[in-house]
């Protein structure tokens, strides 16, 4: 993991938090590769840690919370984004048609008014 420029102290879940934002925002796939292994690191030692390291941990999710949340707010737009963009490519390529009800009602379902 060092060759990753993976530190191999762990560094604070909010810390972790931001700079996934910060990578997603700049799409810098690399760096939100190395930010998952830390992910995975963190979560392997935390089932192998004393109660005093899981408290800790603990507290770090407590108050990355706010955090977390906006990052997974920003996980779904660009999920729903990347979905818009492969929608389009098949429409371009001929691979995905749509009829007329499904062109007009399409932002109608989504929000649930079938």
């Amino acid at each position: 993991m060092q060759g990753l420029g993976v530190r191999q102290e762990h560094p604070k879940l909010k810390e972790l938090v931001l700079e996934a934002s910060r990578a997603l925002a700049r799409l810098d796939a690399d760096r939100l590769e190395e930010l998952a292994l830390s992910c995975q690191a963190l979560n392997r030692d935390l089932a192998e840690s004393n109660p005093e390291r899981q408290r800790a941990l603990a507290q770090e999710a407590r108050e990355a919370d706010g955090d977390m949340a906006v990052f997974a707010r920003v996980l779904e737009v660009t999920r729903a984004n990347l979905n818009v963009m492969n929608r389009l490519r098949e429409l371009r390529a001929g691979r995905l048609e749509y009829d007329e009800r499904q062109a007009r009602g399409w932002t109608e379902s989504r929000h649930g008014d079938n």
